[in-house]
Order: structure tokens, then sequence, then C-alpha cells
């Protein structure tokens, strides 16, 4: 097994755990923890999509992390919505 392989095996598993963790509901899909793991879990595999020059998994990857990164620092503004009720 290729070192790449190994890394994003690793990416993959923490996000199929935090994946199995909302589904079972231990784990909100709006919790810190979640989001977290959704941003760890996608670096790690866009890295290693990275090493592997595969590139179309990179920039998805790439934009999975951002996501889950701008989402874990995002402070609530106004309102809240029905859902936060």
């Amino acid at each position: 097994m290729k070192t790449s392989d190994i890394i994003a095996s690793l990416g993959v598993t923490i996000l199929l755990i935090a994946f199995f963790l909302n589904i079972i509901g231990k784990l909100s899909a709006k919790s810190k923890p979640y989001t977290l793991m959704n941003f760890i879990g996608a670096a790690i595999c866009g890295f290693a999509s990275y090493l592997i020059k595969f590139y179309p998994f990179v920039i998805l990857e790439s934009i999975w992390a951002s996501v889950a990164l701008v989402t874990l620092f995002n402070v609530p503004r106004g309102t809240p919505s029905k859902e936060d009720k």
C-alpha cells in the first residue's frame, strides 16, 4: 500500500465516522465536532488526491474543506431561523 493510499484511507475513515455518527443521531450535522471532522477528513483526502495528481478530487475536497472551515467559524447573526428554535 502506498503512502497516498494510507493518507486517503485515514481521511475517508474520518468522513465516514462523522457520517455514521450523524446517521445514528450521535452528532448533529450542525455540531462543531461534525464540522471539524468534515474539515479534517476532506483536507486529508484533498492532500492524498494531490499526491496522486488526481486534480478533480483536489478541487472537490478543497471546496468541501473550505465550506466546513467557514461553517466551523461562522458566527450566527440576525434572528434565528425556524430550525434554530
